[in-house]
């Protein structure tokens, strides 16, 4: 296997989003579920790409409208695949929904028999379904993100240095919160997400000390990444006891999240909101759009503190890229932090010395001041 590389985006990384420094607006919008499978499927084994190239999505159970992690990648290949004046479909670029883990195989060999170049696993759960692709199909390219695959030519992997964008995450939960509770709720229990958990909390910790405070975190885990009602029923326990700033880092579970914060929050003036408002940090995305509420008394206002920002659409569209021109990374592992862009923060609602933490954390993590940890 070929040594990780530091694949510098820069400015392409993140182009599309509002980051520290610029006003917080919200993403894209979701994406339509399940056309783009449906499509692909119905024209079975007789169909054969036409396009210069075309590249295929597998999603996990989350889904393209999770607002957060696949949706990201699905927003990425649809930028990617007009500015190449592809279709929607066979022959040009597309996604295979994922209900439950036994659909990845066969989303995968779907795809292949649908000719696609290029086929991506989004997400760590794939892994071993894109391993045993890229063994059964040696001609096709896979893509897998969020985790690392070795020994196979015809697969790329790419992470991120999600632990990086949580730290800062941490800061501006630890300067914002009133009641010095803030919670953390995760997916399912893992790598990727111990990476979210670990650097949020160390963020908390170490800014609470600086600000010479107590923050408790309380971390709870939904079991699911596609679970609205367990979110809500987590953050709903968390809101009531005290926390009042959430970060999910939970996909399409987020969404309950949201939810929650937005029921309690409209129930109170604008007036009572200045002392008692309840936030959510969002995840991989600009979720500002999903904090948007209306007061009590009519006003409009947010509940989306900020996000951690994570560019897996930006790595779809660069991999599908060299892919195209025949300079696919086959047996790398791509990685993306802080330093190329491949994480951020938005601005979101926090405050001018949240901002001044966060931008000096962040240049101290660039130079290697700081050390963020990858496990909680």
């Amino acid at each position: 296997m070929k040594k990780a590389n530091k694949w510098r985006l820069g400015a392409v990384a993140l182009a599309s989003v509002m980051v520290l420094g610029a006003c917080g607006n919200g993403g894209g919008n979701s994406a339509s579920s399940g056309s783009s499978a449906g499509e692909s499927e119905a024209t079975g084994s007789s169909a054969a790409a036409t396009g210069d190239h075309s590249v295929a999505l597998i999603t996990d159970t989350g889904g393209v409208d999770d607002k957060s992690f696949n949706q990201s990648a699905w927003e990425g290949l649809q930028e990617w695949g007009k500015e190449n004046n592809l279709k929607e479909g066979a022959g040009g670029y597309a996604y295979f929904q994922s209900q439950d883990a036994a659909d990845y195989a066969n989303h995968i060999n779907t795809a292949v028999t649908n000719g696609f170049h290029t086929v991506f696993g989004i997400g760590y759960l794939l892994k071993n379904d894109i391993e045993a692709g890229a063994e059964q199909f040696p001609d096709t390219n896979f893509g897998l993100i969020d985790d690392v695959i070795e020994g196979k030519d015809n697969v790329v992997s790419a992470t991120f240095s999600d632990h990086e964008a949580s730290y800062l995450a941490g800061i501006a939960a630890a300067y914002t919160t009133k009641t010095d509770k803030v919670g953390f709720v995760g997916g399912e229990e893992g790598a990727v997400i111990d990476r979210f958990e670990a650097g949020f909390t160390k963020g908390v910790e170490d800014t609470a000390k600086k600000l010479n405070k107590e923050i408790k975190v309380d971390v709870q885990y939904a079991a699911s990444f596609s679970s609205p009602d367990k979110g809500k029923s987590i953050a709903a326990s968390m809101y009531n006891n005290g926390v009042d700033i959430i970060f999910h880092a939970s996909g399409g579970t987020g969404v309950g999240v949201f939810a929650e914060a937005i029921a309690k929050n409209e129930q109170k003036t604008k007036a009572e909101l200045e002392n008692d408002k309840v936030w959510v940090i969002g995840v991989d995305r600009d979720q500002d759009a999903d904090g948007k509420f209306k007061t009590k008394d009519g006003s409009e206002d947010n509940c989306t503190l900020t996000s951690t920002l994570k560019g897996v659409g930006a790595a779809v569209k660069d991999i599908s890229t060299r892919a195209m021109n025949d300079d696919f990374p086959g047996g790398e592992h791509l990685t993306y932090g802080l330093k190329d862009g491949g994480v951020d923060l938005t601005a979101g609602y926090v405050s001018d010395d949240a901002k001044k933490a966060v931008e000096t954390a962040k240049q101290e993590i660039i130079d290697g001041k700081i050390e963020v940890p990858e496990k909680p």
